[in-house]
């Protein structure tokens, strides 16, 4: 099978993650018989500096064209001081918006391995965590109308809208709904119904939705019970739904009791099979170019490609069970490293990797 991958290295560590990831991907099309086909791309702080802008069309073409995205990181402080649409960031919004990506799939998987990285208290972490948090994409605060405006008696004011129509959210229950179906069969929503009307009607449309799904266990949850939750109990979550603002805090809260950012993959997927891979951690300008950089989430991301868009089950359970292998052998990069183990740097862990598949 061949499928045309647009590549997005972007800023900082991006290029170094991604071309470890592409090896991976070499390794698994080179043992199950496929063919990877990779188009490079710009996107964020590099493609200002070439283009001027953070998200050329012809990258936003390149993209739609091909059947996945794999997208490394982007953004640094030598572009912090541009205008918000000129921004690297910026790039992340449009790309997302220009292939309608709406559902965005972040898993919180503690390895085993891992257990003595993670913040929490033994007794808490003894009961697992393997959650996946889905977040609405596209619409809310982001994406809302927004202004900053002074008036007549000087006073400087600045407002965003978080709306959200049925249609959205029904759409993005539904990935909930269906993706839990194929895990533990429970749903969170999380909201905050107690005081916005757009969480009000949030919670409306997820209690129809659920009535089509009664196999599946549901609760509501409010925000910030939710993220008390997530350090008191993990356990008690298999999948959570919510909308942009939230999915983006709470994930991110997920993520790191995983032990690390750098271990955290994620999936945007829209209608069809195209979606963005990318690791949810940044460019980490201060260890750029300097092989230090944990590969290892953007080597799951690319695992979550060939499960999602490509339907290669097996495929994706090699690389994930080639990453549990090199990790149960005491293997590190510096921000998981921990007495004990052994220090590998981004290309280090890259190859013993692809040993393992």
């Amino acid at each position: 099978m061949v499928k045309n991958i647009a590549v997005i290295k972007g800023d900082g560590i991006g290029p170094e993650i991604v071309t470890q990831a592409q090896l991976v991907l070499d390794k698994v099309g080179e043992k199950f018989g496929h063919k990877f086909n990779y188009t490079d791309v710009l996107m964020g702080g590099c493609a200002i500096d070439a283009t001027g802008v953070p998200l050329p069309q012809e990258t936003v073409d390149v993209c739609l064209k091909s059947d996945s995205v794999l997208l490394g990181a982007v953004g640094g402080p030598k572009w912090d001081t541009l205008p918000g649409k000129l921004r690297p960031e910026a790039g992340l919004l449009g790309i997302r918006g220009a292939l309608k990506l709406f559902a965005n799939i972040r898993p919180a998987k503690l390895f085993p391995s891992l257990a003595s990285a993670c913040p929490l208290k033994e007794e808490i972490t003894n009961a697992g965590l393997d959650l996946v948090i889905v977040r609405e994409l596209i619409g809310g605060a982001y994406f809302g109308k927004r202004d900053t405006y002074v008036d007549e008696n000087g006073i400087k004011t600045a407002y965003d809208t978080m709306a959200y129509s049925d249609f959205e959210i029904e759409r993005i229950a539904r990935v909930a709904f269906e993706m839990a179906r194929k895990r533990r069969s429970k749903v969170h929503s999380v909201d905050k119904a107690n005081v916005l009307d757009s969480s009000r009607l949030w919670r409306e449309v997820v209690h129809k939705v659920k009535e089509e799904y009664p196999d599946v266990e549901y609760y509501d949850i409010l925000v910030d019970n939710c993220a008390m939750q997530l350090v008191r109990n993990p356990g008690q979550f298999d999948v959570m739904v919510t909308e942009n603002l939230f999915g983006d805090i709470l994930s991110d809260e997920a993520s790191m009791i995983t032990g690390s950012l750098g271990m955290i993959p994620s999936a945007s997927l829209g209608e069809g099979t195209l979606g963005l891979y990318e690791p949810i951690h940044g460019s980490a300008p201060d260890i750029a170019g300097q092989n230090k950089a944990n590969p290892i989430a953007t080597i799951l991301s690319a695992a979550m490609m060939l499960r999602y868009s490509f339907d290669m089950a097996k495929e994706a359970d090699a690389i994930e069970n080639a990453v549990n292998a090199v990790l149960d052998e005491g293997f590190r990069t510096g921000d998981i490293m921990s007495d004990g183990k052994k220090l590998v740097s981004c290309t280090e862990m890259g190859a013993l990797i692809v040993e393992k598949i």
